[in-house]
């Protein structure tokens, strides 16, 4: 589903869903809101896959031990290695 090498865009929001929210009737922080919710399910949706079980049953201790993960393989090999590209 996702790949290293996609961008953050790709990662995050594609340009037909940032359009979508910007044409939602929306106040700038419900945009904002809109996207990091977004941006956060397709996340969540790939951290569950890597543990093999549902976004439901994914806990606070496996989400935070992803994060870990991603920053040590970012901080050892490089921003282009990790999921998360900043």
């Amino acid at each position: 589903m996702f790949s290293s090498s996609q961008s953050p865009s790709e990662q995050f929001l594609t340009l037909e869903e940032s359009a979508k929210v910007d044409a939602a009737l929306l106040s700038s922080s419900e945009k904002f809101l809109t996207r990091l919710t977004i941006s956060s399910h397709k996340l969540l949706k790939h951290i569950a896959q890597e543990y093999g079980v549902t976004i439901e049953n994914l806990t606070t201790q496996q989400i935070v031990a992803w994060f870990e993960k991603d920053s040590k393989i970012r901080m050892e090999q490089g921003v282009e290695a990790a999921f998360l590209k900043w």
